[in-house]
């Protein structure tokens, strides 16, 4: 028989089993404190599951000398799924779709369920419609529910109709916050067979920032939407044993340097050193000095520094978070008590012992004041460096606009957005708190923001708002514009609406590098405003700080940022508020019951929603003529291509993200996507984003590749979603380039260079291409997410093999392409009127199922096959 490595530990007065990591390793000749906290956890799952799925026995030898196991596949089997609304909508209508599919193939729709526990917060749709005034939050709520009224319908149905599956209301926190501070246990249980066993909290989510939860010792990532159906569907996914980066913090923050600066100076260490497909575990006596909500900081940026995640393991530091977040006592010492038993708690001493795949050290005390930019989250500045990236636009003339009857001669790096906004930073209190007290002393200064700059503020729960409140810091905040916009993500996602009026016309009719900063996660060109030129990252305090200055195009470590009632110069440094002032205010209004009181009524702070009717039934009742949610095609292309006489839809060059490909944002009126809104009766102010409409493949597809900011090569003269098509040799379109392709039975193939699908986990960069008549994509590299992704839509990821590329195989995009596949490689032969080139790539299927994600057509159909025992 074999041995199930379970023990029994005693917590609050009650037995619970655990399965011993430590005992399975010395087994196997192997010491605990040798590996790595993130790697424990993947253990500590697969020894569990393989109690009750013998067929996950064989992903334990990966185990065994695990570090020189990467190519060895792990499973990963998460305990539950959390899901962002852009991402969810469309994973619910997928899964509607699936339960259509059932009752047509004569099966029961109810096998079509989640098998996990699922949440959806409801936190991307918010968008800044109006800024900067007591009246915002309600407008731009009211306009929210407008916009989304069908959306929001739909997902009372699923909460009706689906089980395990919890809807967090809209208007009440972003989802890694809500995460953080309410829903993650650390460490669950579950009654197995009349026994309580526990295990560590594990989770993915639709969202690539779903690694702030790694903060709190709790092992997850974001995957695309697919990837996460296939979780909820009770799937495993599979991936190579990871390698681990140990980084060993030492020394102690400046008091100048934040959070942010901190997390920023990380994600340029680590891209540097390439940590991409790996984990990323953070480890020293720097630990010590580093709060909770500091880490989650670091975590949350696990994809802009490339990692699949950036993990602390649990230490006192973590359950003094639990306590301040209102963790019930018994949660605590439970969370104590198996963390300590089953080798999950932080061991200092054994720093030395424990074995990474690679090292890199940072001395916090080396931090210093910075932001990244202008269109990459690695690309770290320092304040005095800042006015060097503005010298280019110095031969510009001056911009002239009028903005509530002033008029201003705006110049390059003059802000247009100035927004406290996004996950990362609005859950940690001394970044907010600090942007609270700079904004009270520029009040008391006499300080305003030029009227021009659009000044926004969205917290990530509530709990935010009512600590600057009682503190009185809101206020000023308030008097400066940083007036409270919504709960959500808002600008960091492109909802950061029009522009001032005169401003939002006049760049609209002429481009001119006008800039915004943030406190988000992501710049990437065209993401916050289709209109602002360069974007820069920075934390809440320094937002606040340049947007007085008005301009991004200023050293504020000498240059004053205004000037006060006595025309006296006012500099960044008389506003910078100390550390024991920060402090100070944490102490006296941070408590754990702000936390316990907000999320006890979480499920009924949003009347609006609460009043929402949906029909509870087994299948979607769709509307025909809905262009949010529509019954998606993805059962009807089951045609197996022979890869032959492809045509390039587009070339494309390096670090093209999830952003160039998926549609995000602003919908174009003169777009496919806006063509056809218009050709179904929506006006243009009725366009809403491409998020809220991700339920809706017609508007999805016409939007995919259609950024504003792609360049594709074959089109060098125009930027945005135009291709040429060489059926006709004319540009236009990839949309409709694409369509006619398809209608003339032509597969199609996209060329790409180095780190292809980057960024956010979109799943419509997957979904859009697949829809679009996409077979194959051939790049240098691929991110992760949506290499899987692609794989998971049965579209072929092939990769150039070492020193190959489009431009060095001289291929030029007029080629016809046909591809023979041969295992693990591939033999492709591109041929033109003038040459023919033929060269191998390698077939990017990493793990153990992805043939059969392919051979299918793609996971879902495969999954209602394996439900209904085809």
């Amino acid at each position: 028989m074999d041995k199930d490595y379970r023990k029994q530990f005693h917590a609050n007065g009650k037995i619970y089993s655990y399965y011993d990591i430590a005992g399975y390793l010395a087994e196997h000749q192997q010491q605990i404190s040798a590996m790595p906290y993130s790697i424990r956890v993947l253990l500590e799952l697969t020894l569990r599951h393989s109690q009750k799925k013998p067929a996950m026995k064989e992903f334990l030898k990966a185990f065994i000398d695990w570090d020189n196991q990467h190519d060895q596949d792990v499973a990963y089997k998460p305990e539950r799924v959390i899901l962002q609304d852009f991402t969810g909508v469309p994973a619910l209508v997928d899964l509607a779709a699936m339960r259509d599919e059932v009752k047509k193939r004569g099966g029961d729709p109810e096998i079509i369920n989640p098998d996990v526990p699922v949440h959806l917060v409801i936190d991307h749709s918010v968008q800044v419609d109006m800024a900067a005034n007591d009246e915002a939050f309600d407008f731009n709520v009211k306009q929210e529910f407008k916009r989304n009224h069908e959306r929001y319908t739909f997902l009372k149905w699923a909460q009706n109709s689906f089980d395990n599956l919890t809807i967090i209301p809209p208007d009440t926190g972003i989802i890694h916050q809500v995460n953080l501070e309410y829903l993650s246990q650390v460490i669950r249980q579950k009654d197995i067979d009349g026994e309580k066993v526990a295990f560590p909290d594990t989770l993915v989510g639709t969202d690539s920032h779903t690694t702030m939860i790694n903060g709190l010792g709790v092992l997850g990532w974001g995957v695309g939407g697919i990837e996460a159906e296939a979780s909820m569907l009770g799937q495993e996914s599979y991936f190579p044993m990871p390698k681990v980066v140990g980084v060993k913090l030492t020394g102690k923050l400046p008091d100048t340097a934040t959070a942010t600066d901190l997390a920023l100076t990380i994600t340029n260490l680590l891209r540097k050193h390439n940590v991409v497909g790996k984990f990323v575990e953070f480890y020293g006596p720097g630990l010590r000095t580093l709060p909770l909500a500091n880490r989650a900081t670091i975590a949350n940026m696990a994809p802009e520094y490339g990692a699949t995640c950036g993990f602390f393991p649990i230490d006192e530091q973590t359950l003094d978070y639990m306590k301040l977040t209102d963790r019930s006592a018994e949660q605590i010492e439970f969370v104590r008590q198996y963390a300590k038993y089953n080798h999950f708690f932080y061991a200092e001493a054994e720093d030395n012992q424990r074995q990474y795949s690679e090292d890199k050290m940072l001395d916090l005390s080396s931090v210093q004041s910075s932001l990244a930019g202008p269109k990459r989250p690695q690309d770290l500045i320092y304040l005095k460096d800042m006015p060097s990236h503005f010298r280019q636009y110095d031969q510009l003339p001056d911009f002239p606009v009028q903005i509530d009857q002033t008029k201003f001669q705006l110049r390059p790096g003059d802000l247009g957005i100035a927004a406290i906004t996004s996950c990362t930073n609005t859950s940690n209190p001394e970044v907010l708190i600090a942007a609270g007290l700079l904004a009270k002393k520029a009040v008391a200064k006499g300080l305003k923001v030029p009227e021009y700059v659009k000044t926004s503020f969205a917290p990530g729960s509530r709990v935010v708002t009512k600590y600057l409140e009682i503190s009185d810091l809101q206020q000023y905040l308030d008097k400066i514009g940083f007036n409270i916009v919504g709960y959500g993500c808002t600008t960091c996602i492109g909802n950061s609406g029009k522009l001032k009026e005169d401003l939002q016309t006049k760049l609209a009719e002429q481009d001119y590098p006008i800039a915004a900063i943030e406190s988000g996660n992501r710049n990437f060109e065209g993401r916050v405003n289709p209109l602002t030129k360069d974007t820069f990252l920075a934390s809440p305090p320094l937002v606040v700080a340049y947007a007085l200055a008005g301009t991004v195009d200023i050293d504020i470590t000498k240059d004053p940022l205004g000037h006060d009632q006595d025309d006296q110069p006012v500099y960044f440094k008389d506003l910078w508020p100390s550390v024991n002032e920060i402090s100070a205010v944490i102490h006296k209004y941070l408590s754990p019951q702000l936390f316990s009181t907000n999320y006890a009524n979480i499920f009924d702070q949003n009347k609006t929603w609460n009043q929402l009717t949906s029909s509870k039934s087994t299948t979607y009742p769709w509307d025909e003529k809905s262009t949010y949610i529509a019954n998606p095609p993805l059962f009807e292309n089951t045609e197996t291509s022979d890869f032959k006489n492809m045509r390039v839809l587009a070339k494309l060059g390096d670090s093209i993200t999830t952003d160039h490909i998926s549609p995000a944002g602003f919908i174009g009126k003169s777009s496919p996507a806006g063509k056809y809104l218009l050709a179904h009766g929506i006006q243009q102010r009725d366009f809403n984003s491409y998020g809220s409409r991700r339920g809706n493949h017609e508007v999805m597809m016409r939007g995919t590749l259609g950024n504003v900011r792609l360049q594709n090569l074959l089109t060098p003269d125009k930027q945005g979603g135009f291709t040429k098509s060489w059926l006709t040799g004319q540009e236009t379109t990839i949309y409709d380039a694409a369509m006619d392709y398809k209608q003339n039975q032509v597969d199609t193939v996209i060329l790409a260079g180095k780190d292809y699908g980057m960024g956010s986990s979109r799943d419509w960069a997957a979904k859009g291409v697949e829809l679009l008549g996409v077979k194959a994509v051939i790049a240098e590299s691929f991110e992760r997410i949506h290499r899987s992704n692609l794989v998971m839509m049965g579209v072929l990821p092939l990769q150039y093999l070492p020193g190959d590329s489009a431009d060095s195989l001289g291929l030029v995009g007029d080629e016809k392409f046909s591809i023979i596949r041969d295992g693990k490689v591939a033999h492709v032969t591109a041929s033109n009127n003038a040459h023919t080139t033929k060269f191998d790539v390698k077939v990017r299927f990493d793990a153990p199922i992805d043939q059969e994600y392919f051979d299918a057509h793609g996971i879902l159909p495969m999954v209602i096959d394996n439900k209904l025992g085809v």
